[in-house]
């Protein structure tokens, strides 16, 4: 079986030689947390995909999803700690100068209806094709050659996830019931732009995967109904699950993070079939989602946090890689990137004792 095949076949459940042992977001660390482990292992030019044998993935097509034209960088202020600035999607953040945090994100393009008609009409124009997609052919051999599947759509895109970076989290929220025709329109300009884009990538490229980025819960669960994500975003995923459909596309995946217990179901209901990276401290076990939904693929939902920790913690996520593996429909992974608390050490031990698992069972 290809690796191409076998990615694929994991994802719709289906009887496979083993578990895929990809280079994904389950096992790709923070930048700080690559320089700890350069000085640990005392190897500098450290690569984890290479250092653990880690195989392809899906490869995603370059294309410009945003805003076009993008937004010019504009530098606010800055001290030895921060950079506050106005980034690509127009956003004014706050990041620290080494890179060792999440940005703070402090203002978004669109707060009004106006700003949102000012915004669609002079950067989402659907004339804008030859700008947003280069020559695909190079594309096209590389992933071949590489016996990877390919992938349509990537982070920062989503409905909701896309929604929020135009506005701002409780600025959509509250929009929701103030301006609800606008994140409608937000939600459908978006949607019709990626498919626009997607449309001239199938002529080109074989495509097997649609991926949508979320984001759009926490511990507690989803930021908005189930009602509402029927509502506003249920329409869009649909028009995305007609095309995959029209296009023979297998593949509607989300990554969201935080407790995804109502959104596997709500997510489902409009056609999508596999999910990532299920947070373990926000409460999911995807053992108990496995056995749950047995059609759903599964990425990641290993304890991220447990590798900072001893053997004792590592081997519990480690039994639960072992019942996801007999239980197929697993992408192997953690439950997102590796922060900078882990060590060398303890990170390959886990990979190392993963990778046994899965090449082990035949």
């Amino acid at each position: 079986m290809t690796n191409k095949e076998r990615v694929i076949k994991t994802l719709l459940c289906e009887k496979t030689d083993r578990a895929p042992f990809s280079a994904w977001l389950g096992f790709a660390p923070w930048g700080e947390t690559t320089e700890r482990w350069k000085q640990e292992s005392g190897i500098a030019d450290l690569d984890t995909w290479r250092y653990f044998g880690f195989e392809p993935f899906f490869h995603v097509p370059p294309a410009h999803m945003g805003p076009v034209p993008s937004f010019d960088y504009k530098l606010i202020s800055e001290t030895d700690e921060f950079v506050v600035s106005i980034d690509w999607r127009g956003i004014t953040t706050r990041n620290r100068r080494d890179g060792g945090s999440m940005p703070e994100f402090i203002a978004h393009p669109v707060k009004t209806p106006a700003d949102w008609a000012k915004y669609k009409t002079e950067r989402l124009q659907r004339n804008q094709l030859p700008i947003r997609i280069p020559d695909l052919k190079k594309f096209a051999a590389d992933a071949a050659a590489a016996d990877a599947p390919v992938q349509l759509g990537c982070f920062p895109w989503g409905m909701f996830g896309t929604a929020r970076d135009v506005m701002g989290v409780e600025e959509l929220l509250v929009a929701f019931y103030d301006e609800p025709e606008m994140v409608r329109d937000i939600m459908q300009t978006y949607t019709t732009i990626w498919l626009d884009v997607y449309e001239e990538i199938v002529k080109v490229v074989p495509v097997d995967h649609i991926h949508i980025w979320e984001d759009m819960s926490g511990k507690q669960g989803s930021l908005i109904s189930m009602a509402m994500i029927d509502e506003f975003m249920g329409p869009e995923y649909d028009r995305m699950a007609a095309f995959a459909k029209r296009h023979n596309i297998p593949i509607l995946s989300v990554d969201t993070d935080g407790q995804v217990e109502q959104l596997v179901t709500a997510f489902m209901r409009h056609g999508v079939n596999a999910m990532m990276p299920f947070e373990v401290q926000a409460g999911n076990d995807v053992v108990a989602y496995r056995k749950q939904y047995p059609k759903l693929g599964i990425m990641g939902g290993l304890d991220k946090s447990a590798l900072a920790k001893g053997k004792p913690e590592m081997h519990r996520e480690l039994d639960r890689a072992e019942k996801m593996l007999a239980l197929g429909g697993w992408v192997p992974g953690f439950d997102h990137l590796i922060p900078p608390d882990v060590s060398w050490e303890n990170f390959k031990y886990a990979v190392t004792e993963l990778r046994k698992m899965v090449f082990g069972r035949g």
